[in-house]
């Protein structure tokens, strides 16, 4: 009986044939693995840098439209751009600035030492004859003030008490009782505002209410109770204050005040940011925040309140809010932006 054998010499040239195709095809996964993910790191690193650079230029404007970096060549774009790389190397491709509008555009794109322009470099790709591929990215940004939203708290100040003080110097603002600031006269008849501020009409069950500076008017509030609906956000400041957070609000600013008692007017002109530090208002349950059981009324200030001088101090009779104006505004309070005013309340922030 004869064996039969199996000659298998043509075979594993097949093999070595088929293996030589599998690995172009392995050689394609790792590019695709490896070079993609170069793209996606560079590209993330490129949308920081405009990010950056898109509200930093805004920010500029806001403050100062003739300022140098408020403009098509900023140099600070440029340096956010790198700051944001990895390598320290991105480019700045264009800057859209409408001042008018007040809108900001920066697009950024890779930059490599020796490489092609607005491209980086790929690795395993390059075999397969693709060796560079472009990336950018863009972002926008708005700036301007506030002058329609809805304001969390239904408390308006007088454009008197807010100009020249938008510094963080500590304030007393009475409702009612002695006037620190006799030159307010927006009352009817050319009266002082008392205190320099006034309480709002707020939105049916709520603690807040709706501003539009268009319509420049906002109803009022009269009374030295606190207004009803607050006493959330009341707790909160007071839980934030003992935490040793800041409590800052933004506020409408009104400069003429016609009628009296709940039929008054405010006519309202911007908005300012407000940090509390301490407030005492009447009308208390026994439970709320507006209680003395609390410690960040005024009943213990000197001791409680950091800062607090016998000219700010509010005791006995004195029914107001102690605190200080500052110049940052929260970029999450959703206002409609308007015009920069005079006032110092800006807002600077990205758009899709």
């Amino acid at each position: 009986m004869r064996r039969m054998t199996r000659d298998t010499t043509n075979e594993r040239g097949a093999i070595s044939v088929i293996v030589a195709i599998l690995m172009v095809a392995l050689l394609g996964f790792v590019a695709v693995a490896v070079d993609i993910g170069v793209i996606y790191s560079e590209r993330a690193q490129l949308q920081n840098g405009a990010d950056a650079s898109a509200i930093a230029i805004a920010q500029k404007c806001a403050r100062n439209a003739s300022d140098v970096n408020c403009s098509t060549t900023s140099a600070l774009a440029g340096a956010l751009a790198n700051h944001n790389a990895l390598d320290g190397l991105s480019k700045v491709h264009t800057i859209d600035l409408d001042k008018t509008a007040r809108t900001i555009s920066v697009a950024t794109t890779a930059k490599e030492t020796g490489g092609d322009e607005n491209s980086v470099s790929l690795f395993f790709a390059d075999i397969l004859g693709i060796p560079t591929k472009e990336v950018g990215a863009r972002a926008s940004a708005v700036w301007g003030s506030p002058k329609a939203g809805r304001t969390a708290f239904p408390l308006a100040f007088s454009i008197c008490q807010v100009k020249g003080h938008v510094d963080g110097s500590l304030q007393l603002l009475q409702d009612h009782g002695n006037n620190a600031n006799p030159d307010c006269n927006y009352g009817p008849s050319g009266a002082a505002v008392s205190g320099g501020f006034g309480w709002l009409a707020p939105d049916a069950g709520k603690c807040g209410g709706s501003i539009d500076l268009d319509l420049s008017e906002g109803g009022s509030d009269t009374g030295n109770n606190a207004p009803g609906h607050c006493a959330a956000e009341l707790y909160q400041w007071a839980s934030d204050i003992s935490a040793g957070k800041d409590v800052v609000v933004l506020l409408p600013v009104f400069d003429e005040v016609t009628g009296t008692g709940s039929g008054a007017v405010y006519g309202l002109v911007s908005f300012a940011a407000f940090k509390v530090t301490g407030w005492k208002f009447s009308g208390g349950d026994g439970k709320g925040p507006d209680d003395d059981s609390l410690p960040y009324t005024f009943r213990n200030q000197v001791s409680t309140v950091t800062g607090v001088t016998k000219a700010t101090e509010c005791k006995g009779s004195c029914r107001g809010i102690i605190g200080s104006f500052v110049k940052y505004v929260s970029l999450a309070d959703g206002y409609t932006l308007g015009p920069v005013d005079e006032y110092g309340a800006t807002i600077a922030r990205p758009t899709l």
